[in-house]
C-alpha cells in the first residue's frame, strides 16, 4: 500500500484556511484509494531555526521534528501544500524544509563532485495558492519561489517527478471554484499523483 506524507506548511495554526481544507481533501482523496497518509501539520511543531552551518551538516535533530523526518523518508509520494508569501513558502516551512532534509537523509555529501540524491524513487507535488493570477507568477516571475524548492530540494534530493498545482486569486474565487480545486485534490489524493 502506498504511503503518502502531507506536508501542510500554512503558517496559521488555527486550521481555518484554504491550505488545509486543501490538504484535508488530498487526505480523504488518498484515503479513499487505499493509500496510507501521513500528515504534518509544520505549525503546530515547535524547533528552532538553522542558523550555521555546522547545526545544519552535524547538529542533531529537534526531537519535535523526528517522525516529520521519519515520515518523509518512509513516503512514496510527498505533497507540500502552502501560500505563497512574497513570491515563495513561508518562513516556517522553509525552516522546517532546512531541519528535515539534512545530510544523510535528503543528500549524501561526497569528497568529489556533486552530492548524491537520498529520496530517489519517490514523487511530490507542490500545491500553492496565491492572491495574483497563477499565470502571472508563472510568466512573469517565472514562478521562481516553486521553482527553487521544486529544483534545489527535492530533485536535487532525487524526487521525481515532481508536479505543481498553483491556485490563484484565492481571495476573490468563487465557491464553485474552491469546490472544484477541493475535487482536483481529493482526485489527485486517489490516484496519488
Amino acid at each position: 500500500m502506498p504511503r503518502l506524507t502531507i506536508i501542510q506548511g500554512h503558517p496559521d495554526p488555527s486550521g481555518n484556511r484554504l491550505c488545509h481544507a486543501l490538504a484535508d481533501a488530498y487526505a480523504e482523496g488518498a484515503a479513499a484509494g487505499g493509500h496510507d497518509v501521513i500528515r504534518i501539520e509544520v505549525a503546530r511543531l515547535d524547533f528552532p531555526i538553522l542558523r550555521t552551518r555546522e547545526e545544519f551538516e552535524t547538529g542533531h535533530l529537534p526531537e519535535s521534528l523526528v517522525d516529520a523526518q521519519r515520515a518523509i523518508i518512509s513516503a512514496q509520494h510527498l505533497v507540500m501544500i502552502f501560500p505563497l508569501w512574497h513570491g515563495t513558502m513561508p518562513a516556517l516551512l522553509k525552516a522546517f524544509i532546512e531541519q528535515v532534509m539534512r545530510p544523510d537523509v535528503a543528500l549524501e555529501y561526497r569528497k568529489h563532485g556533486f552530492p548524491k540524491g537520498l529520496l530517489v524513487g519517490r514523487s511530490a507535488r507542490l500545491v500553492v495558492t496565491m492572491g495574483m493570477p497563477a499565470p502571472i507568477y508563472r510568466w512573469y516571475f517565472q514562478a521562481h519561489g516553486v521553482r527553487g524548492l521544486e529544483r534545489s530540494v527535492l530533485k536535487f534530493a532525487g524526487m521525481k517527478p515532481v508536479c505543481e498545482t498553483l491556485l490563484g486569486m484565492v481571495d476573490a474565487a468563487s465557491d464553485a471554484k474552491r469546490q472544484g480545486w477541493l475535487g482536483r485534490m481529493r482526485d489527485y489524493g486517489r490516484r496519488l499523483i
